[in-house]
């Protein structure tokens, strides 16, 4: 009957994201749901953004492992860069009305910077894709008892189905049906669960150093630039993201931008808290449950010891997170390899050659991403590896390009190239300091001795310019 259930759920979710690529006429529609979401929807689709198998998979077996600090970089550091993105960057990035990031870089940097910035936004997706796979991997091996690439390969084909038709109309309409699901879902069993004992008896038996969110006392200055480094990842990391991005510009209005970002990540922190609590019951309660992958520590919770009705409600909810996200990531990565990358190539390209363009896109992103997705199964470090390319690479010149009157298209274009050059020098090496800071350090450093160079004037359409000012 479970199976059934969750099957049935999962036909009703591809048929939703397929009644919702009729509203798709073009790449507008295809690409920004036609910039018309409003409040409700667009602050679903943004709280659905990343909360998927990271938090519910990934954060959950970290926070039992290592305690609160387990959650810094996620919900904590994601909770961050939405409330960053709505103070500071929604309102600016509306009002330019452009339809990918890639645009972006172009606009303000020129040709040059948008290829290397398409380039790096697209790479730094495929790990974020591959995570979201093979969660779906972990719940069809649980629920169906499939292997895991069986699953994977059963998910992504599901997930790509109704993303290739619609796009982020599709996106939307299902983040939002699914967004009422994760939430209904999380706070049912959370409450079943917790009826077996208090959440205050659970958590006396946890040790004193469970609690601590900082780093110890004496910790060298290096462990704190570490620590530094966990918030960043996510919290600057994903500021420069196509994912966020397509959200602020789907949404009808600049004030419903701003209003649907800072409500999300509300949202966002304050659920992702059920299954943190959830992996607290069965770390105390069922010990013999931490086994060897603690991504499984909390479905196996369920699995095993509750009725029919929660485990429905448990794995539609974490079926929903997965797929929501899985679509958006996979979405956003093909809108700038198709718009900013292919599309530039063609002398001429009608709407219609580039929507159909744009769904190939999908496919190519998700054959690459299921690459990842067969050759490593650990989610919390496909996540944190494909954050980590944006900010080292992006971060400065987005900054820069927002804040600064006259910003320079060669300062980016070594911001771009030196961060990246250090973080991957870095990696090599092995460094105790996170490689990551050594890349924004390099990212910076870049872009200040770009501004010391001749600048090259960049052109930039009198609409844009005054949709900017």
């Amino acid at each position: 009957m479970l199976i059934f259930l969750v099957l049935l759920y999962l036909a009703l979710n591809v048929a939703l994201g397929l009644w919702a690529a009729r509203r798709v006429h073009n790449s507008a529609d295809f690409m920004l749901a036609g910039r018309a979401l409003p409040l409700p929807m667009a602050t679903a689709v943004v709280f659905a953004t990343w909360f998927g198998s990271e938090t519910i998979l990934g954060a959950s077996a970290e926070v039992a492992e290592e305690g609160l600090m387990g959650m810094v970089e996620d919900p904590l550091g994601a909770a961050l860069c939405l409330v960053l993105v709505g103070l500071f960057f929604a309102r600016k990035l509306y009002r330019m009305r452009l339809l990918t990031f890639g645009d972006f870089y172009r606009v303000k940097f020129g040709r040059t910077a948008e290829v290397v910035a398409s380039f790096c936004l697209v790479i730094s997706y495929f790990g974020w894709v591959a995570a979201q796979m093979v969660a779906l991997g972990i719940a069809f091996n649980l629920l169906l008892g499939t292997t895991l690439t069986q699953g994977i390969l059963m998910g992504s084909f599901l997930v790509v189905l109704y993303t290739y038709f619609g796009g982020m109309w599709s996106v939307s309409v299902t983040d939002y049906v699914q967004t009422i699901m994760i939430i209904l879902g999380l706070l049912i069993v959370t409450g079943w669960v917790m009826r077996e004992k208090p959440l205050s008896e659970v958590t006396a038996t946890l040790p004193a150093d469970f609690y601590r969110i900082t780093p110890k006392t004496g910790t060298s200055f290096s462990g704190w630039l570490n620590y530094l480094a966990l918030w960043m990842t996510i919290g600057l990391g994903s500021i420069p993201q196509q994912d966020v991005f397509q959200r602020v510009m789907a949404s009808k209005s600049e004030r419903v931008a701003v209003s649907a970002s800072l409500l999300a990540a509300f949202l966002y922190v304050t659920v992702a808290l059920l299954p943190l609590v959830l992996a607290l019951y069965a770390k105390v309660l069922h010990p013999h449950l931490v086994g060897n992958d603690a991504q499984l520590l909390v479905p196996s919770l369920i699995l095993g010891y509750s009725p029919l009705i929660i485990k429905v409600l448990f794995f539609g909810a974490l079926i929903s997170a997965i797929i929501s996200t899985a679509s958006g990531a996979i979405l956003a990565p093909a809108s700038i390899l198709s718009e900013n990358l292919i599309k530039p190539l063609f002398k001429e390209m009608t709407d219609k050659k580039l929507l159909a363009l744009s769904r190939g896109s999908v496919l190519v992103v998700a054959v690459i991403s299921l690459g990842f997705a067969l050759s490593k199964s650990n989610i919390h470090e496909l996540v944190s590896e494909s954050s980590a390319l944006s900010l080292v690479s992006l971060l400065v010149p987005l900054v820069a390009g927002v804040y600064l009157k006259k910003p320079s298209a060669m300062a980016a274009m070594l911001s771009m190239v030196l961060g990246m050059g250090t973080w991957l020098f870095c990696l090599t090496l092995e460094t105790t300091v996170n490689p990551m800071l050594y890349g924004l350090a390099g990212s910076m450093a870049g872009y200040l001795l770009g501004m010391l160079l001749p600048r090259k004037e960049v052109p930039v359409s009198l609409e844009q310019e005054r949709a900017y000012q």
